[in-house]
């Protein structure tokens, strides 16, 4: 049977808008018995499917075509916001450079200024190059041999402000971890007599950033926004598993990038992380502490999220799912019914 014809001719015998839907199928389904010269309990899947999603595109062509535009809308929204967040930036630059010329003989002032401005611009979009930066500037001014506790000191900062104003989730913070060290170790790699003063360094500094990223996180949470309060609530089993896992998800950060690079380079990195297990068993004590401190402020909300889920339930939505959750185990079942019976078939030849 030609389909192509099948659909077309449903699409010209339905081109009237006004027409209900139930004398559509009806319409569809005689076209298809016609045409076909079947019965309509004995028409094929193909058949079924040619009436089904023809019909389905007559009658969602208009919804179609406004998200169409609306996704267009989306996508030029989208990329004037990321335009409109470079030039944010660069105007947070363009300040700051200017603050920086006034204090330029003024050295505690431009400090000051530094750290300011560490907190203000946002780092993620250029951390690596942030790192390695600072570290090449610390490697070039260490007159005082004082090089692991200024690149310790100086990773901190970056990976507390790095991590601090965003979300505690996994993904976010191992990305972060990562930019961090794989910079650090590249430069470290550039720089092989001093690696043994860089690699230690930046997992410390990297260790004692994050810890102090959620102590932070900790200690606001009994100030939280109701806001706040909301986005927590729906992240709220993620946000409790990844404060969970906080020592695994630093060792595989660190894990991964070592085994990426050198042999010199994965030792130092490999030794750092097993010398620094008391570090990490106090991370993770902090982590499970904000766990429990989440729990005991937000489990009411959490609760009433769980009882608006059921009442959710309940919606033409989840009932339509709830359908279709039965209909497909039918089809399961009549597939593995049809497919016993072939089995049997076949050894009843087989035997005779």
């Amino acid at each position: 049977m030609d389909l192509t014809k099948l659909e077309f001719d449903i699409t010209s015998a339905n081109a009237v808008k006004t027409k209900p839907l139930a004398d559509k199928v009806i319409d569809a389904f005689k076209i298809t018995t016609d045409a076909s010269k079947v019965e309509l309990g004995a028409l094929d899947i193909e058949m079924i499917k040619t009436v089904a999603t023809t019909l389905v595109e007559i009658e969602t062509r208009a919804l179609h075509d406004e998200l169409e535009v609306l996704l267009a809308q989306k996508e030029q929204l989208e990329r004037k916001i990321e335009k409109q967040s470079d030039a944010l930036q660069e105007a947070k630059y363009t300040v700051f450079n200017a603050i920086e010329a006034e204090l330029i003989d003024q050295d505690q002032a431009l400090s000051k200024l530094h750290q300011i401005k560490l907190q203000s611009i946002d780092l993620f979009d250029f951390l690596g190059e942030l790192v390695e930066s600072a570290i090449i500037t610390a490697l070039e001014k260490d007159t005082d041999g004082d090089i692991k506790e200024t690149t310790q000191e100086v990773i901190k900062d970056i990976t507390f402000e790095a991590i601090k104003e965003g979300s505690l989730n996994t993904i976010r913070i191992r990305k972060i971890l990562s930019t961090i060290l794989q910079s650090a170790i590249e430069v470290a790699e550039a720089t092989p007599n001093r690696a043994n003063e860089i690699l230690p360094s930046t997992l410390k500094g990297m260790r004692s950033g994050l810890f102090k990223a959620i102590d932070r996180f900790k200690k606001r949470l009994a100030y939280m926004p109701v806001e706040a309060k909301h986005i927590l609530i729906e992240d709220y089993d993620t946000i409790i598993e990844d404060l969970n896992q906080t020592d695994t998800l630093f060792s595989q950060v660190i894990l991964t990038q070592a085994s990426q690079y050198s042999q010199n380079s994965r030792v130092l990195l490999l030794e750092t992380n097993k010398n620094m297990r008391f570090d990490l068993d106090e991370l993770v004590h902090l982590s499970k502490e904000t766990a429990d401190v989440m729990k005991d402020r937000f489990s009411i909300f959490a609760k009433k999220a769980v009882k608006s889920a059921d009442s959710a339930l309940k919606s033409q939505k989840a009932q339509e799912a709830k359908r279709m959750g039965v209909q497909a185990l039918g089809v399961a079942k009549t597939a593995l019914h049809s497919a016993i019976k072939s089995a049997k078939d076949a050894m009843e030849k087989r035997e005779k």
